[in-house]
């Protein structure tokens, strides 16, 4: 569990009720423990598994195995496999960071991410060996996270790594949504899209999964190896034109999305034996964000958890929002604490270090200059804003008269997309270090 202690900032450290604001971020992150989310959902009593309200016999299987993919799967497996505990045969995880999981029967690998690299491929080749050993006899238990699509890397014949790589981080510059990246991978990838159900020769499938993605779409989280593709690859070749990458990619990736099957589409018999069943996601931390708000004595309004837009359009609608709270108490009364949560964009423009949630920090400096008793919060919920080592940062109405007295200007920082630099000038990086799971991010609005 995390402490509030983890979330200090110099911002923080001065604000009166910073102390609060801090065991507030710390109840969201803790409502996302990705054991305890899978332990809501999975009950045994001796041979009887209920899953979501649907029960398994497990005596009616050959044998049950487990397989963990993304950001949230140690933690996930861990307590599935003190449920199921001698029950459970074998196990393969896949996640950022290869640690032995004691007491359990677990290869633990570690892949690339945000981009795959080889680690991605080694891991997604000991997939497919995995689950050509499996059955109809047999129980899988999938445990599905956030960064899997990248962690987990199986290619359709013909793509390289080096191709992947190009495609992916030219996603990632461009400012497509994860929804938008995910869509090309599963019409790239074996396991991706439906695959591993259509590779596991009939095994009956549990896939238990925590949702980073707005909406929770099961073919997006992950890229969705236990879930129908409504995608078609047209709509794949539609995206490559709509970011204008048709020449910066390879001329495989296009043949491939040419000329490669369709992945399996919903209502295919192929899915028959699956349950897919959403365990975490990041209304469950605004929500829980929200109680411990109240519990603070602030006045609790979830303003949204589907935004998704550029980090900056996202900041001027945020900033704006807050503003009006505190000159009008519409929609909620001072203290306020407003919580959105989803997942914006960046489109890079220059060579700087920083992530989606310090961009939006960043750009909402010069929106709330001067205005006080305000305070904007922006946090990844894996502890990580995309290649750094923090969540996310700090802004109140004194930022920007800060920064000027250092001689930084947000503009200058913002051209060059280095939010990171800006705010650890300014000690308003929000740093808890890796959280071990995995939501959408999330914005905390406060009125003081």
């Amino acid at each position: 569990m995390f402490s509030a202690e983890s979330f200090r900032t110099a911002s923080l450290r001065l604000t009166p009720e910073g102390d609060s604001i801090t065991r507030i971020l710390a109840a969201a992150i803790n409502a996302l423990e990705p054991g305890a989310a899978v332990a809501r959902y999975v009950h045994r009593s001796a041979d009887i598994l209920d899953v979501a309200g649907r029960e398994y016999c497990l005596a009616n299987f050959r044998s049950v195995r487990l397989l963990g993919i993304g950001k949230a799967a140690p933690a996930m497996s861990k307590r599935l496999g003190g449920i199921l505990g001698n029950r459970l045969d074998d196990g393969l995880v896949i996640t950022k960071q290869a640690v032995a999981i004691p007491g359990f029967p677990f290869t633990v690998l570690a892949g690339g991410h945000p981009i795959p690299d080889a680690r991605s491929l080694a891991a997604g080749q000991k997939v497919l060996e995995f689950i050509s050993a499996l059955g109809p006899d047999d129980l899988l238990f999938c445990l599905i996270s956030g960064g899997g699509s990248a962690l987990l890397s199986a290619p359709l014949k013909g793509i390289s790594l080096e191709d992947l790589q190009t495609l992916t981080a030219a996603l990632l510059a461009c400012g497509a949504r994860i929804d938008e990246i995910n869509l090309l991978r599963r019409h790239l990838d074996q396991i991706k899209g439906g695959g591993l159900v259509r590779l596991s020769n009939g095994v009956s499938i549990i896939s238990l999964i925590l949702s980073d993605v707005v909406g929770n779409p099961l073919e997006a989280i992950a890229s969705g190896p236990t879930a129908p593709d409504p995608s078609s690859r047209d709509d794949a070749l539609a995206l490559l034109k709509k970011y204008g990458l048709r020449d910066k990619i390879s001329a495989s990736i296009l043949a491939t999305l040419e000329q490669a099957p369709e992945t399996a589409k919903p209502g295919d018999p192929l899915f028959a034996k699956v349950q897919n069943v959403i365990v975490g996601s990041g209304l469950v931390a605004a929500q829980a964000a929200l109680v411990q708000a109240r519990t603070e004595g602030f006045n609790p309004y979830l303003l949204r958890i589907d935004l998704q837009s550029e980090a900056r359009q996202a900041a001027f609608y945020l900033a704006t929002f807050l503003r009006q709270a505190k000159q009008t108490g519409d929609p909620v009364p001072r203290p306020a604490c407003i919580v959105a949560g989803g997942e914006t964009t960046v489109t890079l423009h220059g060579q700087g270090k920083g992530g989606r949630n310090a961009e939006l920090a960043l750009a909402a400096v010069t929106e709330l200059a001067d205005f006080p008793g305000v305070m904007l919060a922006t946090l990844a919920t894996d502890g990580e804003d995309g290649p750094t080592d923090a969540a996310g940062a700090v802004v109140t109405g004194e930022s920007y008269r800060r920064a000027l007295g250092m001689n930084l200007h947000p503009g200058d920082f913002l051209s060059r997309n280095d939010s990171y630099s800006f705010f650890a000038a300014l000690d308003d990086l929000l740093k808890p270090g890796s959280t071990g799971t995995n939501a959408n991010d999330l914005v905390f609005l406060f009125v003081l």
